[in-house]
């Protein structure tokens, strides 16, 4: 068997990873320039049935260096003032495991075959039932499965279910970084809640590796290269959807603007951040709707069930993809079920346990952004 996933994005890395380790031929091919032309290395949490899903999908001489460069995570979820006073309570306290979404990807990507600069134009189903995927600077590939693991924009769901559209729900936020010193220390217990502004929310979440990457790998994994990277706080400031104009804004500057008379440390923060390494971006969800026909191709992750990052389930649902499509095709390839019926299974799955992921991020995105757009 063999099997062209489009996007090299968590999901789809993953995938890869647990076919060739099974012995299933699985070439992986991304639209940008370079495997690292964007900057994706913001922490996430995982859940127990997501960070399973990473275990089971990478090869189990690779579990102690995953268990090093990650940490356990606890947060009492509180509502903080701009001068860091407790005003209210989130919810139920949330507890995971926290990594690095760039060490992840680099530890995912070790030993892959991953085709960059290979924007999908299209595909078609041939006779014999494998599929052909075109590419606008590349030959075309012929694989048994197409998997589309590109994301919100995704060129695969474009064909396959043209009428699956991301719906953006109006919301905006910035998010970036800032190294972890000793200076920030009196901000422990913002890490993990919400700072309510005016108009505004701040989260921030601690990065800690129980020991650096690159040094882990070194140790534990020699045939692995991960990023030199230290200990650091992601911050993400949600903006209303009514913030005004941000085009002649930093990043920086964007969220700075919003926050005359906070914290000094809260201020410092932002002001310490690396500007490279800071983004505005959208809230955009994908919805999965009808089902399309059966047949060599489907869709993982983004691509088919966007969430709002408010609900802390995106990663995790990809990676939950990603593993079980790749038990799926194992019992395929042994002959134990047909191919079409695997993906079906997958698929019926997915579609699930997918809404449910989306409907969940969406129901908790306006306690941060009132204004949200749901419909």
């Amino acid at each position: 068997m063999r099997v062209s996933v489009v996007g090299a994005g968590l999901g789809g890395l993953a995938l890869a990873q647990g076919l060739r380790g099974a012995g299933i031929e699985a070439d992986v091919f991304e639209r940008d320039p370079g495997i690292v032309a964007r900057f994706q290395g913001y922490r996430l949490v995982l859940n127990p049935t997501g960070f399973q899903a990473v275990r089971d999908c990478l090869p189990t001489r690779w579990h102690p260096l995953l268990d090093e460069i990650v940490m356990d995570a606890s947060a009492e979820q509180l509502i903080l003032d701009p001068q860091l006073n407790e005003i209210g309570r989130l919810g139920a306290g949330r507890t995971g495991i926290v990594v690095d979404r760039q060490v992840l990807r680099h530890l995912l990507l070790t030993g892959l075959t991953v085709h960059t600069d290979a924007a999908l134009t299209g595909y078609e189903v041939q006779p014999d039932g494998t599929v052909q995927a075109r590419f606008a600077h590349r030959a075309p590939a012929t694989a048994d499965l197409l998997v589309g693991a590109d994301g919100v924009t995704s060129a695969v769901r474009g064909v396959l279910s043209p009428r699956t559209t991301p719906t953006d729900t109006g919301v905006r936020f910035v998010i970036g970084r800032t190294p972890l010193t000793d200076e920030f220390a009196g901000l422990s217990k913002a890490y993990g809640s919400k700072i309510a502004g005016d108009g505004v929310s701040l989260l921030l979440g601690a990065m800690r590796f129980r020991t650096p990457p690159k040094q882990a790998a070194e140790q534990l994994a020699p045939d692995v290269t991960l990023p030199d990277i230290g200990d650091y706080v992601r911050w993400a400031m949600i903006l209303p959807s009514n913030g005004g104009s941000l085009e002649n804004l930093t990043a920086q500057d964007a969220v700075l603007s919003r926050m005359d008379g906070w914290h000094p440390e809260l201020r410092a923060l932002i002001e310490q951040a690396d500007p490279d390494n800071s983004t505005l971006l959208s809230i955009r969800v994908v919805k999965p709707g009808e089902r399309w026909a059966p047949g060599p191709v489907t869709l993982l992750g983004d691509a088919i069930h966007a969430t709002s990052p408010t609900g802390g389930n995106g990663a995790n649902t990809a990676l939950r993809d990603a593993d079980l499509l790749r038990r799926c095709l194992i019992e395929a390839d042994g002959g134990r079920r047909d191919l079409l019926d695997a993906v079906g299974d997958y698929e019926r799955q997915m579609f699930d346990y997918g809404a449910e992921a989306v409907r969940s991020s969406l129901e908790k995105l306006p306690a941060f952004a009132p204004e949200a757009k749901l419909s």
